[in-house]
């Protein structure tokens, strides 16, 4: 599978990059992904939720009525469920929502979700570039020209390419991270993968180990 590479004012370079069939040519399995997924969202839960119950509660304990002749229900403190102010039954407590998948299975969601950009037409292979200086008009001239500037884009590039990540920091619709830092959650959020040439084949080397 041979994609061209695009340069930034969206034109075709006359290159040409090889893509794993191992990596962007599997069989959808839906499953893979709903669990990485579902373990990105929870692993991102504070889990710092609390409501006080009846013993937390501050208040008096006196009986606040009889237990006989009122014609209602008997009831004992103030602090109860049933009246106002009172505990919560069965509230939140304080928890930890983390939870582990297997490194073989996280890698075959990302291969998953890669496969169907590739198969959507939403993958593009962009040379290298970077910016003298961090400007936000630079990078929406990129995407101006890519033809992608009101889609939500994510773009893999280089770590040391700090200056085109603090360009696209404060756009909504656009993000930039580098290979360690994609995840199935980010490529699935995205309408447009762009890969920048250099970083595809650390990409490839990371998933098929």
């Amino acid at each position: 599978m041979k994609v061209s590479v695009l340069d930034i004012k969206g034109k075709e370079t006359g290159r040409e990059v090889e893509l794993s069939e191992s990596v962007f040519g599997l069989e959808p399995n839906d499953h893979v992904v709903y669990l990485d997924v579902k373990q990105h969202l929870a692993n991102k839960r504070q889990g710092t939720h609390k409501a006080k119950e009846r013993a937390e509660i501050v208040g008096s304990t006196r009986k606040i009525k009889k237990q006989k002749g009122t014609g209602t229900a008997r009831a004992g403190s103030i602090k109860s469920p049933i009246f106002k102010g009172g505990g919560r039954v069965f509230g939140p407590r304080p928890r930890d929502y983390h939870f582990k998948l297997n490194k073989k299975l996280k890698r075959l969601a990302r291969k998953t979700v890669l496969s169907q950009k590739f198969k959507n037409n939403q993958l593009m292979i962009v040379e290298d570039f970077g910016f003298e200086t961090p400007k936000t008009k630079e990078f929406l001239n990129v995407l101006d020209n890519l033809k992608i500037r009101d889609k939500k884009s994510l773009l893999v590039l280089d770590e040391s390419n700090k200056n085109v990540y603090l360009s696209s920091r404060n756009l909504k619709s656009a993000k930039v991270v580098n290979v360690s830092e994609l995840n199935t959650y980010n490529i699935l959020n995205s309408n447009v993968l762009l890969i920048t040439e250099s970083r595809l084949e650390e990409l490839q080397n990371n998933l098929n180990k």
